[in-house]
């Protein structure tokens, strides 16, 4: 029941993501104007509206001038509607699958975001980063990196001191490091091999999965974009030395499989 309920709310905040998608990285309010189509202007009635079923009603055109809706818009609805009720599923209905039900929604934003516009906007990374910090003082922040180094030190904290210091971890240290190598790449090859949008979703990342989430974040979007990158770049004869890999799609990815399924995969590893 609930899980339905979490689903079809996702499917209304998804419909709400894809305004997010197009007008962030264009400045543009998403509040005003209400939603129109781009090419014809036309004002979009509820109707016309309604997730993913006026999508196939509309048989993916715009009912004014028929230019074609692109896939995006039922697949981040879609998505979106996976995720929550999976969550929902899972946690149940409670403050920590909110949170996690945010920050997917977040990072579905940032993967299509990057991929289409090569622009992880900063409502969503920074906004972000804001919100993680304030669920960890609220649920405890899924790691377990500064309560060790608060044992060894002798420090005695609260539950919540702790999660606010697993945060700091998540948020610094990866976020750190990457910045650092997208620096030093830099320096040693005279261009641009890591936009600063990257680090600011890894810090955004950090604060809602604590240092090891983070990490494991890292090492699968790193893998996926490698490999996925190249099979793309020799599909299509792109040019190696001048495409663009939208890495934030494929670091948001790695990030939503992480928030699902990445306790028991590090936990298993901890435990090797």
């Amino acid at each position: 029941m609930y899980e339905t309920l979490a689903g079809l709310f996702g499917l209304l905040i998804g419909s709400f993501l894809n305004v997010c998608i197009y007008r962030w990285p264009r400045d543009l309010s998403v509040v005003k104007p209400r939603s129109h189509c781009p090419e014809c202007e036309h004002p979009i009635a509820w109707f016309d509206n309604v997730p993913v079923l006026s999508y196939l009603i509309l048989r993916a055109k715009c009912r004014h001038c028929s230019t074609s809706i692109p896939w995006r818009y039922p697949a981040v609805e879609i998505i979106t509607g996976l995720l929550f009720a999976f969550l929902v599923w899972r946690f149940g209905v409670t403050l920590n699958a909110l949170r996690y039900c945010i920050l997917c929604a977040m990072l579905v934003t940032l993967a299509f975001s990057d991929a289409e516009t090569r622009i992880l906007p900063d409502e969503f990374t920074l906004g972000g980063l804001v919100v993680g910090v304030i669920f960890a003082a609220l649920v405890p922040v899924p790691d377990a990196m500064f309560r060790a180094v608060a044992g060894i030190s002798n420090w005695h904290l609260s539950w919540r001191q702790i999660s606010l210091g697993e945060a700091a971890f998540g948020v610094i240290l990866p976020a750190g490091s990457l910045w650092l190598g997208g620096w030093l790449f830099q320096k040693i090859r005279h261009k641009d091999g890591l936009g600063f949008g990257d680090v600011k979703m890894m810090a955004m990342v950090g604060a809602f999965l604590g240092l090891r989430g983070t990490l494991l974040t890292l090492v699968v979007g790193s893998v996926l974009g490698s490999v996925i990158g190249i099979i793309y770049i020799k599909a299509t004869r792109q040019d190696v030395g001048t495409y663009e890999l939208p890495f934030g799609t494929f670091l948001a990815a790695a990030a939503i499989g992480v928030a699902l399924i990445g306790g028991p995969v590090i936990d298993w590893y901890s435990s090797v």
